[in-house]
């Protein structure tokens, strides 16, 4: 695994976009990851009782019996934490002269609560007309059910996803992971590359990013929609198998390791046939198009999973990549960060940190020739930086000094 430095001096394509990130837990710390990872500074915005949720969730070890919040470590790096009291009128003062200031806005209340604040958009645009500001929640900021609370897995189970995942016999399943947090956060990254270019490029105004977690989730569950409009029929769960190509599923190897095997086009499915000795199968007229094979996916599976069975992972991988059909290792993470692929590329870094020594994380994707996104800084202590940006901000001592002695800032 590749060892890397936090380097402070890191200057990526976003430099000089100031975001302020009011979110809490995933997506919005998803989206602002993408923006600081490419050089943005990003303020985290947090209460100073406990901070952003992330913080909180902690993974606890042999060496680490409190947890280690690392969660918070890796979303939060590249940013800034400012600490402040928004319930406060001081506090909403302090963060009304940062916004006359800052390019991008995130925030992921209730409807309606940027507005009991007195920060509402049109407050906030009025104060700078240029600014980009994303709302984001888990329904959207209309709709019947717009001020339902919106946590992913609600919005995964009513998207379509859970519905079409897990094996036939089985009950519906969610996904173990933040997958619409993640997935909107990615979105929402999008939109304000796309907003700021505007306000940038095109001369334009600000705007308000209505960001929901539903619709980013929907929109890759590929055409689901237009699929049920002609054929009536839902998508039915098949496990690891799927309802658009045959062979493609999980294989057990000798030994109890997993190989995933797609042959998803035919030439690869006559490639594959040939590969294990069963060249008559391409004429066979269960086999012989897509549609046929996916009638009688049961026969075939057991053809292509009695290959496998009979070798071990390492063996059904060389044979296969040597006679280059698509198949790969069902990896769990402790295999993953070790392949030799992943440690050549540094897909998987290793960073310093104040609580373990060193903790691997993801490396800044996508990769950019030129001016490609680096480690700036370690996710920040609580209120780390909130005396360097108030004073960034023009406010004076004597007024940072009353929220200290009001204790609605965490210095």
């Amino acid at each position: 695994m590749l060892d890397v430095r936090f380097d402070p001096t890191h200057s990526g394509p976003l430099r000089g976009l100031r975001v302020l990130d009011l979110s809490r837990l995933v997506a919005g710390n998803m989206l602002s990851l993408q923006l600081a990872d490419f050089g943005a500074e990003v303020i985290k915005v947090e209460d100073p009782d406990g901070g952003d949720t992330l913080r909180q969730w902690r993974e606890r070890g042999p060496n680490h019996p409190e947890g280690v919040p690392v969660w918070w470590k890796v979303y939060a790096r590249n940013k800034k934490s400012l600490a402040i009291d928004l319930r406060s009128e001081p506090g909403r003062a302090a963060l009304r002269t940062l916004a006359a200031g800052a390019q991008v806005l995130i925030e992921s209340f209730r409807p309606g609560t940027l507005e009991k604040m007195g920060l509402a958009p049109e407050a906030l645009l009025a104060l700078n007309p240029k600014l980009v500001i994303v709302r984001l929640t888990g329904w959207g900021q209309t709709g019947p059910y717009h001020q339902q609370p919106g946590f992913g897995s609600l919005v995964e189970a009513m998207s379509g996803f859970a519905a079409k995942n897990g094996a036939p016999e089985a009950p519906p399943m969610l996904p173990n992971m933040a997958l619409a947090d993640m997935v909107a956060g990615l979105y929402g990254a999008f939109a304000v590359a796309a907003a700021v270019r505007e306000v940038e490029t095109n001369g334009g105004a600000g705007q308000v990013i209505d960001l929901s977690l539903l619709e980013p989730l929907l929109s890759i569950m590929g055409p689901d929609a237009a699929a049920h409009h002609v054929s009536g029929q839902v998508p039915a769960r098949t496990g690891n198998r799927t309802s658009i190509t045959a062979p493609r599923n999980i294989y057990r190897t000798k030994g109890g390791d997993w190989v995933a095997l797609s042959a998803s086009t035919q030439g690869m499915t006559e490639r594959l046939l040939r590969a294990i000795g069963r060249a008559e199968l391409i004429d066979d007229p269960r086999f012989r198009t897509n549609a046929d094979r996916l009638a009688h996916v049961d026969a075939l599976d057991a053809v292509v999973g009695g290959f496998i069975g009979e070798r071990t992972l390492e063996e059904n991988l060389a044979f296969f990549r040597e006679r280059e059909v698509t198949v790969g290792p069902v990896y769990h993470i402790g295999q993953i960060v070790a392949d030799p692929h992943v440690v050549a590329r540094g897909i998987v870094v290793r960073a310093p940190d104040a609580d373990t020594g060193a903790l691997p994380m993801h490396a800044v994707v996508p990769r950019l020739s030129r001016t490609p996104g680096g480690l700036a800084r370690p996710a920040p202590r609580l209120g780390e930086h909130t005396l360097e940006l108030l004073r960034g901000a023009g406010l004076s001592e004597a007024a940072i000094q009353a929220l200290i002695d009001q204790k609605l800032i965490a210095p």
